[in-house]
């Protein structure tokens, strides 16, 4: 067992890094225009989309915070990745061309074209403070896991990361993006098998063992099941699920983002259920990692005071063999590399499309290339900047900072795709009305629910006594979204109907697909 890092896993690291930079050198003299920058423009084959996909929405949030979760409770967490499959495969279908006819490049192209443009600079700008939390979130836990292992510093470890994504997007887009996804896409599963493997044959009894010890501690199953809001369930977690799903896959920029490189339809159809169908068992070998570990560590002496997401980064450098500890690392921080560098490339196409353009109409594409890789800069430091921000404030105030920012600035965005998409009723006005009413309602809900103070002294940020919101955080976003379906469908029937484009609804895709079978048909 390992006490220390060896110098051939320091190498591998090193090796990895080079390869990291290698992948954006390679394709840098691509990216001559923006449609090479951001899209690709249809050079990447479809599995390779796929693996990117898988690659995007994995990051050291999997690899620490999910065996954390399955040291310390059951698998209910993972319910809301298990409803990924279940919901995409339903709408998958159509979400897919509707964006790649009716958008140039920003998901919230499609939101101006349905409801104008409140609801487009709405919708970007929570998507931009989500990305922002989130990136500095894996960076602050990519930090704490190199920290525990190599006792390294964890700024530099921030500042070096974020620096090593910022070159990498500047030189190869997104083609090098993903060539890096799918890199990363095979390293993942390797790290995650060998892992899971050396746990269930280090541990005393097997793998038998590990399934009864976890059952009689309360580490397995997805409970509890009982229809309560006010505390996580598995009916909370399922819905949560069901809204996460179509937030993620039907207004998340850097998901859509992957649908437009590919070069057709059905190619981006069929890359979209690659990456959700692999996704979902990397999220459970995770998982599972945590409640082996729970059994393992129950047999063998634990360091007092170690954070659940330090346990498994304490097994890493104790129980793995040279060689093998180096390749993890790597795997660990190549999913941080991976996903952040997908968000920055998304942030730019973002900032390009939804900002600069407007403030800079008519230049030429070579003018918003050059825009492009500022706005990338601009936000890797930034990103770097809010990493060690996190550093210094602690984890809860990193749970703290991202939770306000999801619950205040990303609520109801659900809501307005899916007006747009099935209600030709639904006009701007009702929908400008339903945001207003969502962030109020965001507002109360969160602020009084939400205590601040140390141990007995913590007291909520307003207190409304029974009217206070009681139910599970998790639920707020769900009820964000309702209450934009339901307050902007009635607003909307105050106004008269709109002329929406076909093109924007899902009947007129359902009518498309009829007419296009009634041809095939007749031929």
């Amino acid at each position: 067992m390992n006490s220390s890092i060896h110098l051939v896993d320091y190498g591998i690291i090193a090796f990895f890094l080079l390869a990291t930079l290698y992948f954006g050198a390679r394709f840098a003299k691509n990216q001559k225009t923006t449609k090479t920058f951001f899209l690709a423009q249809g050079k990447v084959p479809t599995w390779a989309i796929g693996l990117s996909l898988l690659s995007t929405l994995i990051s050291s949030v999997t690899f620490l915070a999910y065996p954390g979760t399955g040291y310390t409770s059951n698998w209910i967490l993972l319910v809301q990745g298990l409803m990924v499959p279940i919901v995409l495969s339903c709408v998958i279908w159509f979400i897919v061309p509707l964006y790649r006819k009716v958008i140039r490049l920003s998901t919230y192209e499609y939101f101006e074209q349905r409801f104008g443009s409140f609801a487009r600079y709405y919708s970007s700008i929570a998507f931009v403070l989500r990305q922002f939390s989130g990136m500095g979130t894996v960076l602050f836990l990519l930090a704490i896991a190199l920290n525990n292992i190599v006792a390294g510093n964890m700024i530099a470890v921030v500042c070096a990361v974020g620096f090593i994504i910022i070159t990498v997007n500047l030189l190869g887009g997104i083609e090098a993006v993903i060539w890096l996804d799918v890199f990363q896409g095979f390293m993942l599963f390797a790290s995650g098998i060998i892992c899971i493997s050396v746990l269930l044959f280090s541990t005393k009894g097997g793998p038998a063992e590990i399934f009864h010890v976890a059952a009689a501690n309360g580490r397995t199953g997805f409970g509890p099941y009982d229809v309560n809001f006010t505390r996580l369930t598995f009916i909370v977690m399922v819905i949560n699920g069901a809204f996460y799903a179509v937030q993620k896959y039907g207004t998340d920029q850097t998901v859509v983002q992957r649908y437009l490189t590919a070069k057709t339809d059905k190619a981006a159809i069929r890359a979209s259920l690659i990456g959700i169908l692999l996704t979902v068992p990397v999220w459970t070998i995770f998982m599972f990692i945590g409640t082996a570990l729970f059994v393992y560590y129950k047999q063998q002496p634990l360091p007092q005071g170690l954070r659940p997401e330090a346990v498994f980064p304490y097994f890493i450098k104790t129980r793995l063999p040279v060689g093998v500890v180096g390749l993890i690392l790597s795997a660990m921080i190549s999913a941080a590399v991976c996903s952040l560098s997908a968000d920055l490339n998304s942030l730019a196409a973002v900032g390009v499309e939804d900002y600069y353009k407007k403030m800079r109409p008519n230049r030429s594409d070579k003018h918003y290339l050059k825009a492009s890789r500022w706005v990338v800069v601009f936000s890797g430091l930034l990103t770097i900047l809010i990493g060690i921000f996190y550093v210094n404030a602690g984890s809860e105030g990193v749970l703290g900072i991202v939770f306000t920012l999801y619950a205040i600035f990303s609520g109801g965005i659900v809501g307005i795709f899916l007006l747009g998409l099935f209600s030709a009723r639904a006009n701007r006005q009702g929908v400008t009305i339903a945001i207003v009413v969502c962030i109020l309602f965001t507002a109360y809900a969160f602020l009084t629910s939400t205590k601040i103070g140390l141990g007995e002294n913590k007291k909520l940020l307003l207190d409304l006594g029974k009217y206070n919101f009681t139910h599970d955080k998790l639920m707020l976003g769900v009820y964000s979204h309702l209450v934009v379906i339901g307050v902007g469908y009635l607003a909307s029937l105050a106004f008269p109907k709109p002329e929406v484009n076909p093109n924007l609804l899902y009947s007129g895709w359902r009518q498309q697909r009829m007419r296009k079978a009634k041809t095939e048909l007749a031929s």
